[in-house]
């Protein structure tokens, strides 16, 4: 009688691990999907940061925006806008420029004061 127990007691841990190992993996596949969805939204902030520091960049040295193709060379995906306003009473003779990127679900604004001057897309003036 004894190794029919053992053997019911074998199986039963058997079953208990493989249940165990079974809650283990989905456990792991769970959060690699949230670290990969992380990751993803990560660097999409990174790529938005990188395309409006540019276009701030090229607005303080040159007065122009980046060229809408050269950009979406650049940014595929990552739409890039510019908005102007004069600036409040400490800043008076400056002009604040906002730079708004956005791609999918994540927006990043930058702001810089710039000397006034007009800035100039490729169109013309903003």
């Amino acid at each position: 009688m004894k190794p029919m127990r053992q053997r019911g007691l074998l199986t039963a841990e058997v079953l208990t691990a493989t249940a165990l190992l079974g809650l283990i993996i989905a456990a792991l596949a769970v959060s690699l999907t949230g670290f990969s969805e992380f990751n993803h939204r990560q660097w999409m902030r990174q790529r938005c940061t990188a395309a409006a520091l540019a276009q701030l960049d090229s607005l303080t040295a040159t007065g122009r925006c980046i060229d809408p193709q050269q950009l979406k060379r650049l940014w595929p995906n990552v739409k890039v806008s510019v908005t102007q306003a004069p600036a409040g009473p400490p800043w008076e003779g400056l002009e604040l420029v906002q730079v708004t990127a956005v791609s999918r679900r994540v927006t990043v604004r930058l702001a810089r004061y710039l000397p006034a001057r007009p800035v100039v897309a490729e169109g013309g003036r903003l």
